[in-house]
């Protein structure tokens, strides 16, 4: 008996029919989001195209996760620094969606339409592409953010979606009590379907939040778009719209969902979720998520294979291709073409694409840019205590100093922690020889 003929007949008809709630749904990516917690590191591109793990970026998650589910229409919608991001995309060839029934479209902001050319809030950003929307004719639409880090199977939440007749399915995940008070919390009956909702509540009594994954019904999608949006205001689903098809009694399902999920909005979060990566245990397992991403934008194939020269030392690290490691380097992502020359060492810290650290350098819990350069003997986040950046102090309060794309450090400056290195400064013709943490150098104060 063939693989085939062991497979019961209810089961192929599970099969086939979710395979036809697949084929009837439409995805839409919201990718236009500024990001401003990044700092520097969305300076020149949209958050969702923030490199990410050596070779990635953020959107790439989302891009598989719907490869992986088995969708085959995807509507992105961009707002903020497109260019790179579009650039990435392409005509979707890296995760599958072309031919004749497959599609990744860009929905940039319509030219001409009210309140300029921006978005105002998430679900105004549907509305305004319902043309796109109704054009496929879906029966379903799963709205997803483009800049988590996570594995998911699109096509189980579908399935649960249809079979508990719901109007929208939210995705949840519960967190520790102590910490729901920063989300906003979502309160379920008995049954997992909604009965409320609080934004951030300073004495939290659900854990369970909302991981900004949603399927709508699109006849109650469309509908609710049209009755709440149009207004002028900014208008979000987690704010207005579910509310108020709570209000109007319609069915809001909450699917939890518990395996690794991080929204790397923050510093903080975008640093950890890379050591995630290289721990003892880690949690993410690119090649068992099938994460893809466009090798050909940035030509990482035609690189030479990475080097560990005699005499160079790498622990507990990832690093691409023409990768050159002269110098000790540990706990830290390298992304292709990085040079580690000899007697340099890079400990904790993530070095995105052709950054060059010259000999006796030492980096320390640091994130550079693409193309920053750093002379000889000049030392980043070892030096300095810990105190939060001045201009940015909700964004650099943990010891991480971040130098911006094209930066060059002047051979042995001292560079503190919590510090910002704007884009394209050149600390060698400024002079400047020590930067005390906290400081920034460069930007709106110039």
């Amino acid at each position: 008996m063939n693989a085939a003929e062991s497979i019961s007949p209810q089961t192929l008809r599970e099969r086939e029919r979710l395979s036809r709630e697949l084929r009837r749904s439409l995805a839409m990516i919201l990718a236009g989001g500024v990001g401003s917690r990044l700092n520097v590191l969305v300076r020149k591109r949209a958050k969702p195209a923030v490199p990410f793990g050596g070779i990635y970026r953020l959107i790439d998650f989302t891009l598989s996760n719907v490869m992986n589910s088995g969708l085959e229409r995807v509507g992105i919608l961009t707002q903020y620094l497109p260019y790179s991001l579009s650039d990435h995309i392409g005509d979707g060839r890296s995760w599958g969606l072309v031919g004749r029934s497959r599609e990744v479209k860009i929905l940039p902001p319509h030219q001409g339409t009210r309140g300029s050319d921006w978005y105002l809030g998430t679900a105004d950003a549907i509305h305004r592409n319902l043309s796109y929307i109704q054009r496929h004719d879906p029966e379903l639409v799963v709205i997803l953010s483009g800049d988590h880090i996570y594995s998911m199977d699109y096509a189980r939440m579908i399935d649960r979606h249809v079979r508990m007749g719901a109007d929208a399915t939210i995705a949840v995940r519960r967190v520790p009590l102590a910490e729901a008070s920063n989300f906003g919390t979502i309160h379920v009956d008995a049954d997992s379907f909604i009965t409320g909702f609080e934004e951030k509540p300073e004495r939290p009594t659900s854990d369970l939040i909302s991981m900004g994954i949603y399927v709508f019904s699109a006849a109650s999608l469309i509908r609710r778009l049209e009755e709440i949006t149009g207004t002028g205001a900014g208008v979000d689903f987690g704010h207005h719209i579910f509310p108020a098809m709570l209000d109007q009694k319609d069915r809001l399902f909450a699917y939890q969902w518990d395996g690794y999920w991080e929204d790397v909005g923050t510093i903080k979060a975008y640093f950890d979720s890379h050591l995630d990566l290289i721990s003892d245990h880690a949690p993410i397992d690119l090649p068992a998520w099938a994460v893809r991403t466009n090798l050909d934008e940035t030509r990482v194939g035609d690189r030479p294979p990475a080097f560990v020269a005699r005499g160079g030392a790498l622990d507990r690290s990832l690093m691409g291709r023409g990768c050159r490691i002269e110098g000790a380097v540990s706990e830290s992502v390298l992304s292709p073409g990085v040079i580690v020359e000899p007697g340099a060492v890079v400990r904790r810290s993530i070095l995105m694409h052709d950054v060059r650290i010259k000999a006796g350098a030492r980096i320390e819990n640091s994130i550079l840019d693409k193309d920053v350069v750093v002379e000889p003997e000049a030392t980043i986040g070892v030096i300095g205590e810990n105190v939060s950046n001045r201009r940015y102090p909700t964004h650099l309060d943990t010891g991480i100093s971040l130098v911006g794309k094209g930066a060059t450090v002047a051979a042995r400056a001292k560079v503190g922690r919590n510090v910002v290195i704007f884009p394209l400064q050149t600390l060698a013709q400024s002079g400047r020889k020590v930067v005390e943490s906290g400081e920034t150098v460069g930007g709106e104060d110039d």
